[in-house]
């Protein structure tokens, strides 16, 4: 423990002129006075660490000294990749690894581009839960993150349909989806690649040994695929609409992209006033109601006849609000 602490301070001189011992303790997680017994023992190690003394004083190291101590371990590696989603990070227990990974890559830097981490981070930052929900992280996350990352099989339990199932599976990804976290496995008795939510998991047991992974799974496509089926697998009915050039301009925004998609890809020619009729894949009725609500005048649901008579209802309604004078 003391001997990556030492490498640590190290570094952290390295990559800045001068630091306080305050500073130092801080970012080290110690003591002021550990500060000075290791700074010490570096100095006795022929580490030139250098104490200036007064209030503006701090440690730094003399003559442009350069250590070689540099060296990615595997966990830090596959951590920096991911070090632009500091949340993910948090969530899956690898905060500490990107530390020291950023910290190393920092330290291998000429002095003139050792701002380039910060000037990064300034100008990128990637923001994953959707608006307006409070993220959670599902407590088993750490412990399938550390699965996915040594190839081990797991024994889990999860709820489906008011029930818990129990599987055996080869965690081989895992993917954060608008603030929810869902893990990509093989079922290891049905042979096939599923898609699980994190938060509907209540244990994990990993096993002993490691499983050996198939080279050839991609999991951006998978996820690609797989979030496209589960998308067009939700709308099971469809609705027959009337639109104009601002509601076909305006329909990606209240629809599903899934169901605009290829509701568009129906249309047929304008008519002399631009409007275009088209069949639309919708979740049910209802939803196609409340969705086609934000339309406003810009749509006509033409069917089925139930939907139909319940939009015109909603328009009256509306029309009836607006008759009425003001307070």
């Amino acid at each position: 423990m003391r001997a990556a602490r030492l490498i640590k301070m190290v570094l952290l001189l390295q990559t800045r002129a001068s630091m306080t011992a305050a500073e130092l303790a801080r970012e080290l997680e110690v003591s002021e006075r550990t500060v000075a017994r290791d700074a010490q023992a570096l100095s006795e190690a022929g580490i030139p660490v250098y104490a200036d003394r007064g209030r503006a004083g701090g440690y730094r190291l003399v003559g442009g000294y350069r250590t070689r101590l540099t060296g990615l371990a595997r966990n830090e590696a596959e951590a920096l990749f991911l070090s632009g989603v500091p949340g993910a990070l948090r969530d899956m227990g690898l905060q500490d690894s990107a530390s020291a990974a950023r910290l190393k890559v920092s330290a291998a830097l000429l002095p003139s581009l050792q701002d380039a981490s910060r000037s990064a981070a300034q100008r990128f930052h990637l923001d994953a839960p959707a608006w307006f929900s409070e993220p959670r992280t599902p407590g088993l996350l750490p412990a399938l993150a550390d699965a996915v990352w040594d190839d081990r099989p797991v024994l889990a339990r999860y709820r489906r349909d008011g029930a818990e199932v129990e599987r055996t599976l080869e965690p081989y990804g895992l993917v954060l989806k608008a603030g929810l976290w869902y893990l990509c496995a093989r079922v290891v008795d049905a042979g096939a690649f599923r898609v699980y939510r994190i938060d509907r998991f209540t244990a994990v047991e990993p096993g002993p040994e490691r499983f050996r992974r198939d080279e050839e799974f991609d999991l951006p496509a998978f996820w690609e695929e797989r979030a496209e089926e589960f998308a067009r697998s939700v709308l099971r009915s469809e609705v027959v609409v009337r639109l104009s050039p601002e509601g076909v301009r305006t329909l990606p925004y209240v629809l599903d992209p899934a169901s605009a998609r290829e509701g568009l890809g129906t249309a047929g020619a304008p008519d002399g006033r631009g409007w275009v009729t088209l069949t639309l894949p919708v979740e049910s009725e209802e939803v196609a109601r409340t969705q086609l609500r934000g339309l406003g005048p810009e749509v006509e649901v033409l069917a089925p006849a139930a939907l139909r008579r319940r939009c015109a209802e909603d328009a009256a309604g509306t029309a009836a609000l607006y008759r009425s004078p003001t307070a």
